[in-house]
């Protein structure tokens, strides 16, 4: 049964007896009109597809129109909100000083946490379905992150159909996007696209290329040099190629730091780790010494840009790194020098089994 609705609306005012309005409302600029038509052809497309089902069944309409939403609009789940929370704490306690933003005025962080939010955000989302497709172990055997075939597919799928554009589509609407961010976000495709080559290539016992690994971790921390980026744009600023430079190299200390300190945990979940990788190219005696190297030549390069900051700048980021240190968060800043290289594991198989023997 259906209703038949009759509305009758009230006829306009004659011009002359419209209420004007105020000129400053006049001046409001609308949104660029190449960042909509995507979206409103979709939304078009999928509403008429609504009303052609509704006598029938609307169920196929109704998900064709989430289909069509989820592949224009850049959207973001609370997991991900969530997961991207203790980085993003990190990264304005950490990078706000170097925009001469003063993180302890909350009027300061809200004024930007929007639009940061939401791109480390989506940048965990995309990581975490990364995850997915890395390899993992079941009874000796990898397989892609436990999952099945179809939904395996599907992860593939997005990852070759430009899994940035609907967040590109967002930044350029918002008058942010530069070439420089487009090459960042292209930069964090070719990391997870090296993490999964690599993730295979040590459960296969396949060869590892050095330049494959040290191409990875150069590109880790790229949600970092994203938010820099970004909030250049958000204030208007040019950016600062030596404050980029230094926090680049800071990163690649952290990320070194960190596989350090989860090495165990790494070879358990076939995690990307330098000093695994490191492990498998040049044998486990000789893979803490030239980790060592790099290490060494990384820090050379730090102090070296650490010196050329401005001093109160310097003191403020040393100060900041202390203050992590004590806090022992999720993220560290090691000291200068103060390295721990942990026992290597030669046989990350035998390791395994043993660790599943012991706990069972």
């Amino acid at each position: 049964m259906f209703l038949s609705l009759s509305l009758t609306l009230p006829s306009p005012p004659p011009p002359s007896d419209r209420p004007q309005l105020p000129m400053r409302l006049a001046s409001i600029p609308l949104p660029q009109s190449h960042c909509l038509p995507s979206l409103l052809s979709t939304h078009l497309s999928s509403k008429l597809s609504f009303q052609q089902n509704a006598v029938g069944n609307a169920m196929p309409a109704m998900v064709s129109l989430q289909q069509s939403y989820n592949e224009n609009m850049a959207m973001v789940g609370l997991d991900s909100m969530k997961r991207a929370n203790s980085t993003l704490e990190d990264y304005c306690r950490t990078c706000f000083m170097f925009h001469g933003l003063d993180v302890s005025k909350p009027q300061t962080i809200f004024k930007y946490l929007p639009i940061l939010s939401f791109t480390e955000s989506y940048i965990y989302q995309l990581d975490k379905m990364n995850e997915n497709l890395l390899p993992t172990l079941t009874d000796g055997d990898s397989v892609f992150g436990g999952k099945d075939e179809e939904e395996t597919q599907v992860l593939l799928t997005c990852f070759s159909n430009d899994p940035f554009k609907p967040l590109e589509t967002l930044l350029e609407c918002e008058g942010l996007l530069t070439q420089r961010i487009r090459d960042e976000l292209k930069h964090a495709e070719e990391y997870w696209a090296l993490e999964r080559k690599l993730s295979f290539a040590l459960i296969n016992k396949e060869e590892i290329l050095l330049e494959d690994v040290m191409r990875a971790n150069s590109l880790r921390s790229f949600d970092y040099r994203i938010l820099n980026l970004i909030l250049y744009q958000l204030r208007g600023a040019k950016v600062d190629e030596l404050h980029m430079e230094f926090l680049s190299i800071s990163e690649f200390l952290v990320e070194v730091s960190d596989d350090l300190y989860d090495y165990e945990d790494d070879v358990l979940q076939n995690s990307f780790n330098m000093l695994r990788m490191f492990v498998k190219i040049y044998g486990a005696s000789t893979a803490p010494s030239m980790l060592a190297k790099c290490i060494s030549e990384a820090e050379d390069r730090y102090k070296t840009l650490l010196e050329s900051l401005d001093p109160q700048l310097s003191l403020s980021y040393l100060k900041r790194c202390e203050e992590d240190t004590k806090e022992g968060g999720t993220i560290s800043r090691p000291s200068l020098g103060a390295w721990t290289i942990p026992t290597v594991i030669p046989d990350e198989e035998m390791y395994r089994s043993k660790l599943k023997s012991d706990t069972s």
